[in-house]
C-alpha cells in the first residue's frame, strides 16, 4: 500500500476522498467498491455520501455490510421532492431531479459536516451527478468522473454534443449505422434510451451530463483493456477525443460486487446455494433480469415455458410482471410476491427436479462464482456483464432498457462472450420471443458448439481481469499511480507496497 511517510496509520493523516453515486444499486455499487479499494489497498479514509431519497433496503444493508474505521457513510438530508415527481416520468428523468434536489444541501455538508475530517484530495461522482462540478468550483476539491458502464457508452457519450449539433431529426431514424472517430460502428437499433427521442426530458438531461464530462479532472472506467482495446485505444489517441478535450481516462475495472457470504444471508440464500451444491459442473442456467428489469406477463410466460422445453436446470429468479421494463428499479429487493400466482399453472411443480424459481432477488454474484452455474440469461446491464466475465460464465444476451442493447451487440459481436436472444426489434423496440425459440437458444449455449466457444472466450477474459486486478496489472497500477498523485498533494513523498485484491 502507498504510504504517506511513516506515520500514516493515523487516520487523521490519511488522504481523504469522497464519493457521491446517484439513486440505484446499478450506480451505487461500482463507486463503493472503488471506495473500498481505496481503503483496503491504498490506505486512504472514505466519506461516502449518500442520497437517501428513494433509497432502498437493498441499499442500506450493501452500504453498511462492510464496517471499516476509515469509512464514513454520511447521509444527505432528504430532498423535498413535492410537486416534482410524476407517475409518467421516464426513469432518467426521475433519476436526474432527486439529485438535482438532493445536492442543494452538499455544500453546507463539505463545510461544515466534514469539517473534522482532513481537507479532501479527490470527489468522486457518477455520470448523473455533475451539479458536484458547481458545488465545488470555489472549494478548490477535484472532481473525478467514475463512467460506471462501458467505454464503448462513455466513447458515444462524449461524441453526442457532436451528433447533437450535426444531426436534425432523430437517430434511430439515420440510414446509416453510428460512426466514432476510431470506433466500431453503433447500430441505431441497439441506441440508448436516453438518446431514442430527442423531444423528451430524459435526452436533455443525458446531453447535460455528458456535455459536462470535460468537467472533470479524469474519469474512472470500470473496463480493462484486453476488454475493449478498441474504444478504449481511441479514447486515448484519437484526436477527436482530444480535441474535446477529454480528460485523462482511467480503466481501473473490473470492479464488481464482493461474493455474498451463504453463511451471513437469510433463508433463501442458503437455499439457493444449498440447491447449487447439489447440481453437476457447469449445468444450471441462472436467469436474472438485474436489480430493476421486468418482463411483461406474455413474455414471463413465454420465457418459464422455453426453459421447461430445453429441459436444462436453472435458477429463475422473477418479479411481478409489468408492462415497463425497469419497474423494479427504484424498489430493489422489495418485491416477495409469490411466484406462482403469475408463472403459468403447475410449472413451478413441473420442473422443480430441475429448477429453482426464487422471487425478486438471488445472491447473483455467489450464484456465477458457483461451479455448477454454465451460463448467465442476463439483462446485460454492466455490472451484471463485469460480474459474469470476472467469474468465467457465459451469457444468453436479454437486454430490457438503458444501454443494454449496446452491451448486448458488443458481447456476442464484438468480445464473444454471449448469444443475444432476439428481443430486439429491426428499429430498437421490444419483441416477444416465443418459447421454442427461447428453448433453441437455451440448448446452443449449454449443450451446443457455440456455448463451447463463447464458453472459451468468457474463460480467457476470467484469467485477464484476474491479472488485471492484480498487483502489477494494469488496472491496479493505474489506480495505484492516481492515489499516490493524491497522497503527493496531500503530504508530500510516498512508498509503495502491493496489497492483493480480495
Amino acid at each position: 500500500m502507498e504510504t504517506c511517510g511513516e506515520i500514516n496509520n493515523a487516520s487523521s493523516l490519511k488522504p481523504h476522498v469522497a464519493f457521491l453515486a446517484s439513486p440505484g444499486m446499478g450506480h451505487i455499487t461500482p463507486l463503493f467498491e472503488l471506495a473500498l479499494r481505496l481503503l483496503t489497498q491504498h490506505n486512504f479514509q472514505v466519506t461516502f455520501l449518500v442520497i437517501t431519497t428513494d433509497s432502498t433496503v437493498a441499499q442500506y444493508n450493501y452500504l453498511h455490510a462492510t464496517p471499516h474505521p476509515d469509512l464514513h457513510i454520511v447521509d444527505l438530508p432528504p430532498a423535498d421532492m413535492s410537486g416534482l415527481l410524476f407517475d409518467d416520468m421516464t426513469a432518467v428523468a426521475r433519476l436526474c431531479v432527486i439529485v438535482q434536489e438532493s445536492i442543494r444541501s452538499l455544500r453546507s455538508v463539505l463545510l461544515s459536516g466534514l469539517k473534522n475530517r482532513p481537507k479532501l484530495q479527490a470527489f468522486i461522482i457518477d455520470i448523473f451527478c455533475t451539479g458536484v462540478f458547481d458545488a465545488c468550483k470555489d472549494l478548490s476539491i477535484p472532481v473525478y468522473s467514475f463512467f460506471t458502464a462501458s467505454a464503448a457508452l462513455l466513447a458515444f457519450s462524449l461524441y453526442l454534443p457532436t451528433l447533437d449539433r450535426e444531426v436534425e431529426g432523430e437517430f434511430v431514424d439515420l440510414p446509416e449505422p453510428i460512426k466514432i472517430p476510431g470506433c466500431n460502428q453503433i447500430q441505431t437499433h441497439d441506441l440508448l434510451d436516453q438518446v431514442r427521442n430527442r423531444k423528451i426530458d430524459e435526452y436533455k438531461w443525458y446531453l447535460m451530463h455528458v456535455s459536462r464530462l470535460s468537467m472533470a479532472t479524469g474519469i474512472f472506467a470500470n473496463t480493462w483493456h484486453d476488454l475493449e482495446p478498441v474504444w478504449l485505444k481511441a479514447l486515448e489517441i484519437e484526436p477527436f477525443f482530444a480535441d474535446i478535450p477529454t480528460p485523462p481516462v482511467y480503466p481501473i475495472g473490473p470492479l464488481t460486487k464482493r461474493i455474498e457470504s451463504a453463511s451471513d444471508g437469510n433463508a433463501d440464500t442458503k437455499e439457493v446455494m444449498a440447491w447449487l451444491d447439489r447440481q453437476p459442473k457447469d449445468s444450471v442456467l441462472f436467469v436474472a433480469l438485474g436489480s430493476g428489469g421486468t418482463l411483461t406477463n406474455m413474455q414471463l410466460t413465454e420465457l418459464a415455458l422455453g426453459l421447461e422445453l430445453s429441459q436444462q436446470r436453472f435458477i429463475l429468479v422473477v418479479r411481478t410482471p409489468s408492462d415497463s421494463a425497469f419497474a423494479a428499479l427504484f424498489t430493489a429487493g422489495v418485491d416477495s410476491d409469490d411466484p406462482r400466482g403469475y408463472l403459468p399453472d403447475g410449472f413451478v411443480e413441473r420442473t422443480k427436479e430441475v429448477g429453482l424459481v426464487v422471487s425478486s432477488w438471488a445472491p447473483q454474484v455467489a450464484v456465477l462464482n458457483h461451479p455448477s452455474t454454465g451460463a448467465y440469461l442476463s439483462h446485460c446491464g454492466w455490472n451484471s456483464t463485469l460480474e459474469s466475465i470476472k467469474h468465467g460464465v457465459p451469457m444468453i444476451g436479454w437486454p430490457l432498457y438503458a444501454e443494454q442493447r449496446m452491451n448486448a451487440t458488443m458481447l456476442s459481436d464484438e468480445i464473444g462472450v454471449a448469444v443475444k436472444m432476439p428481443v430486439v426489434g429491426e428499429r430498437g423496440e421490444t419483441v416477444v420471443v416465443g418459447r421454442k425459440e427461447i428453448e433453441q437458444v437455451v440448448r446452443v449455449v449449454m449443450e451446443g458448439e457455440e456455448g463451447r466457444k463463447i464458453r472459451k472466450r468468457v474463460k480467457e477474459l476470467e484469467a485477464s481481469a484476474r491479472e488485471t486486478l492484480s498487483c502489477g496489472g494494469s488496472s491496479y497500477e493505474i489506480l495505484a499511480g492516481v492515489a499516490e498523485s493524491w497522497k503527493r498533494q496531500g503530504c508530500g513523498m510516498t512508498t509503495r507496497t502491493c496489497i492483493e485484491p480480495d
